[in-house]
């Protein structure tokens, strides 16, 4: 894994920090970071690590490298301080599952994927202070293997009910009013907002490529509020003497609710999809 800068990663620490102590909090001053060409470098040296195919305009990591790294970063970040930046059409491409269909795949150009690295790099530590523990898919120092522990640990302990959710072409449904609004609860930072819609309308009027850079990041926050709901529900019925053994656990749009007898289930599958109902 490529490590962001001394100077950037105690710059993420202090932004989650302040994310973490003030709850309410709602950050500006944060499009100055995204500019920076250490960030950028950061951005840049994280999308080269994970390698892919070219975007829609066939452009290479050694096609960039030829021409120079430092002159390609200098026109993203003038082009982020003047206001011409502007996201291009992700390629689309199938990649085969294991069922014998199909997930398509939205492929960024390589400039587009470094202005999406920039900006996971500034607004992951805000919500990272956010996220509830029962997610685990695309966070920092958390893994599938992690969120299969934890179910396997609520089978051991005798929550023998295992309801499984998958949400349905989620990244593809996901509402770019209802992210936006979520992301504003957070920043208040107009240039920020104004460049993560930019993102998400270049390809299309609903959902997330599956490929972006930021999309596991809106993902997770998309569905955050879901989380919590599910803490409130399990709170609820503790402080109601109506307590019941519950683990819930999250990776992406796959969610495991474990309890510990059949009449129990009913009330979380109903919580969940009138939730997801309202997203």
């Amino acid at each position: 894994m490529i490590k962001p800068s001394v100077n950037l990663q105690e710059l993420r620490r202090r932004i989650y920090r302040k994310a973490k102590a003030e709850k309410t909090r709602r950050f500006w001053g944060l499009y100055v970071h995204v500019c920076k060409l250490e960030t950028l470098r950061a951005a840049y040296q994280a999308a080269k690590a994970n390698d892919g195919t070219p975007g829609i305009d066939g452009e290479s990591f050694e096609s960039v490298e030829a021409k120079g790294v430092e002159e390609f970063l200098e026109n993203i970040r003038q082009e982020l301080l003047n206001g011409t930046y502007k996201p291009t059409k992700n390629r689309r491409v199938e990649i085969p599952k294991g069922n014998g269909k199909t997930r398509r795949l939205g492929i960024p150009t390589i400039k587009d994927r470094v202005v999406q690295g920039t900006l996971k790099l500034i607004l992951e530590p805000i919500f990272e202070a956010d996220f509830h523990r029962s997610s685990f898919a695309y966070r920092p120092k958390r893994t599938a293997h992690q969120a299969l522990d934890r179910v396997v640990h609520g089978l051991v302990q005798g929550l023998s009910r295992v309801i499984d959710v998958d949400l349905r072409s989620y990244f593809d449904n996901i509402r770019h009013h209802l992210i936006l609004r979520k992301l504003a609860t957070r920043v208040q930072d107009p240039a920020i907002l104004h460049l993560v819609k930019q993102i998400l309308k270049a390809n299309g009027k609903r959902g997330v490529p599956q490929g972006g850079v930021l999309s596991p990041l809106l993902a997770n926050l998309y569905l955050n509020e879901l989380d919590q709901a599910m803490e409130e529900e399990m709170d609820k019925r503790r402080r109601d003497g109506k307590w019941e053994r519950v683990i819930y656990t999250r990776y992406a749009d796959d969610m495991v609710v474990l309890v510990d007898g059949y009449p129990k289930w009913q009330p979380h599958v109903g919580m969940i999809q009138k939730r997801w109902k309202k997203s």
